[in-house]
């Protein structure tokens, strides 16, 4: 079957799948593969869980669609359920990620006209990406996916990741102008960088002081992904507005947008709205999915078998001359390799059987089902080892690599969970 009707966006491998169950995919041909990667963090109870493909079914044959201009049970239910988990008060249903992002963005500006301030700015991460519209393009860094969509709309003040007193320095120059704070807590697309411990209860403190919107994108992060069900409860803190989508649909398409005291306030009817947001198949998806995480003790099971993933990897790794750094919470983890090595997805997924992403061209990034066990944990180790130490890297890269080698030895906030 041909590609040639599909817009270029993707370079997709030549594999196709034909079915899944549970953390496993078989491609056309019947070959098996262990899922690695979970849909880009999106099948966190895994393929085709019983209980989901049930629900759907039933679902599908009862209702689809209403539209918003009527009360929705399993939205309010869900919603419920979001708020009861997260401590925040109301949510806003979308279809994706990347509008739950731009949900935020219209609270922060709509929160900076109640205030009077003709130009508001929010406050973003360098290395940051919070979706491909227009706006959370603006929001997000790096050229390759900026490229050609110049001049971008909004106003954003971009500040390294993890450095505190830089939002004190950009408050002492922009004083009320700023609005708002949009971070990750864990930047997933640059390659999962972590935060230093302690990073986004200073955060909370400085948007408290302030005066700020804290708002987190939890998409990669939440539902269980980092072994709480959202990664902010690692610090004891509550944002003010928080976003979520791929883990909480499982594969369905389901976005969310949070918030809590005057942010939950801010929209009335009218300032915002979609169409097939919150629709009955999909929060009664997204319901079940919290069901399945409680009633079978996935969050504990992320923490457990991320910690052993980690703790595998960097041992088994503490020698590889192109190995610059193993680091992750739960079941995030990331590989950062001393260069790039083309088709890395590829060859593992042909030699080894094992489905990985690579991010930023250079970062193995581990997103499996929260349902792996320790013996899948030790398959992913095999693999990922074996396809690593089958591509050597450039002699001139050693030495840099055994220098990021002796601090992940220290056990630096950045080569070890947090929380």
């Amino acid at each position: 079957m041909t590609a040639a009707c599909l817009m270029s966006t993707y370079q997709p491998l030549a594999l196709s799948f034909a079915k899944g169950l549970g953390t496993r995919l078989w491609d056309q041909a019947g070959r098996e593969y262990l899922d690695a990667v979970a849909g880009v963090a999106v099948t966190n109870v895994g393929h085709s869980h019983p209980r989901l493909v049930s629900a759907i079914s039933e679902q599908a044959g009862l209702l689809l669609h209403t539209s918003n201009l009527y009360s929705i049970d399993w939205q309010q239910r869900l919603a419920q359920k979001l708020t009861q988990l997260s401590g925040l008060e109301r949510v806003f249903f979308n279809n994706s990620g990347a509008e739950a992002n731009e949900t935020a963005l219209k609270l922060a500006r709509i929160y900076g006209w109640q205030k009077d301030i003709e130009q508001p700015l929010v406050m973003v991460m360098e290395n940051a990406f919070h979706g491909r519209t227009l706006g959370t393009l603006s929001a997000s860094d790096g050229p390759a996916v900026r490229l050609g969509f110049n001049k971008l709309p909004g106003d954003f003040l971009k500040v390294p990741f993890g450095d505190i007193a830089a939002l004190e320095r950009a408050h002492q120059v922009y004083g009320e102008r700023i609005v708002a704070v949009l971070m990750e807590p864990i930047q997933g697309e640059s390659g999962v960088q972590l935060a230093p411990p302690g990073y986004l209860k200073a955060v909370r403190d400085g948007c408290n002081r302030h005066g700020w919107l804290m708002m987190l994108d939890e998409i990669q992060t939440g539902i269980g992904r980092t072994g709480h069900w959202f990664a902010f409860q690692h610090e004891g803190i509550v944002p003010d507005v928080m976003t979520l989508a791929k883990g909480l649909g499982n594969g369905v398409p389901i976005g969310a947008c949070l918030a809590r005291g005057r942010a939950a306030q801010l929209f009335t009817p009218g300032s915002h709205g979609s169409t097939f947001g919150g629709n009955p198949l999909a929060c009664r998806v997204g319901y079940t999915v919290l069901d399945i995480i409680e009633e079978q003790g996935l969050l504990f099971n992320a923490q457990r078998q991320g910690e052993r993933l980690l703790s595998r990897l960097q041992a088994e790794l503490a020698d590889a001359d192109n190995v610059r750094e193993v680091r992750g919470q739960g079941l995030m983890i990331g590989i950062e390799l001393t260069q790039p090595i083309r088709d890395l997805s590829l060859i593992a997924a042909r030699d080894h059987g094992l489905l990985i992403n690579v991010t930023r061209g250079q970062t193995i990034r581990l997103l499996p089902p929260l349902t792996i066990d320790e013996r899948e944990v030790e398959m992913i180790v095999r693999g990922v080892v074996r396809t690593i130490e089958g591509n050597p890297p450039n002699p001139a890269q050693s030495s840099a690599s055994s220098v990021c080698h002796s601090r992940c030895a220290d056990k630096s906030p950045r080569a070890v969970p947090v929380g």
